[in-house]
C-alpha cells in the first residue's frame, strides 16, 4: 500500500521531514556556492581530488613540489575580532576551510617534507611581512616515509633557520598569496563535498542508493 507521499520507501514521519529539509537545504547551499565548477589548477599546481583528500603537484626543473591536505574537520566560521559584534540579521556566516597541509619537495628518492598550518592570529592589516601560515614540523627522508623518520617541530628551530625555510617554501611557490588561494580552493572543495553528502543522504533515505 502506498503512503501517498509519492516516495514509496518513505513511511515514517522522520524520513519525510528529513527529505523535505534536505531538498530545501541543497537548493540554498547551491545558491551560496561561489564556485560552481572547481578549478583543475591553482597557481600552476595541478589539482587531483580523491574524496576528502586533495593533492596539488607542480613539476620544477629538478624536483616535484607536492602539497597534500584533507578537508575533513577544517571548516569554521570567520572569527570576529575582540569587541566586534556579529550582525544580528546575518543569515549566513562565511565558512572557511583552513586545513593543515603537507608540502613535499621531492628530488629523486629524497623528500624534504614540511607540515604547515594556518596561524590562529590573523596578520595585522597593512603588515605585508606577516605570515598567514607557519611550519609545524620538518623532516627529511629517502624512499617512503615511516614512523622511524626523524622530524623536528617548527617552534624549536633556530629563528633564522625557520625564516630561511619559509623563504625556501616561497621560492617553490608556497607563499602567503598561494596559501590564501589554497584556502579559497579548499573552502570551495569542502562545500561541494558537503552538498554531495546532503544529496547522498537524501537518496539513501529515499532508498535510491
Amino acid at each position: 500500500m502506498c503512503c501517498g507521499c509519492g516516495l514509496k520507501a518513505l513511511h515514517t514521519k522522520g524520513e519525510k521531514e528529513l527529505v523535505e529539509f534536505l531538498t530545501e537545504e541543497i537548493v540554498a547551499e547551491r545558491k551560496a556556492q561561489k564556485l560552481k565548477t572547481l578549478p583543475t589548477e591553482v597557481e600552476g599546481f595541478i589539482v587531483k581530488g580523491d574524496g576528502a583528500e586533495v593533492v596539488l603537484t607542480k613539476q620544477l626543473k629538478d624536483e616535484i613540489v607536492r602539497i597534500t591536505f584533507n578537508v575533513n574537520h577544517t571548516v569554521d566560521s570567520e572569527d570576529f575580532g575582540e569587541g566586534e559584534v556579529q550582525p544580528d540579521k546575518q543569515e549566513f556566516t562565511e565558512m572557511r576551510s583552513k586545513p593543515q597541509f603537507e608540502v613535499d619537495l621531492v628530488r629523486g628518492d629524497s623528500t624534504l617534507g614540511f607540515t604547515c598550518s594556518f596561524l590562529q592570529e590573523p596578520p595585522t592589516p597593512g603588515d605585508e611581512y606577516s605570515d598567514i601560515f607557519g611550519i609545524d614540523e620538518i623532516t627529511l627522508y629517502k624512499g617512503e616515509w615511516s614512523d622511524k623518520v626523524y622530524a623536528v617541530a617548527g617552534d624549536v628551530l633556530d629563528g633564522y633557520l625557520y625564516d630561511l625555510l619559509m623563504n625556501l617554501l616561497e621560492e617553490k611557490g608556497v607563499s602567503n598569496e598561494f596559501v590564501q588561494k589554497l584556502s579559497d580552493f579548499s573552502t570551495a572543495y569542502e562545500h561541494t563535498a558537503y552538498i554531495n553528502m546532503l544529496e547522498g543522504i537524501s537518496k539513501f533515505t529515499i532508498g535510491k542508493q
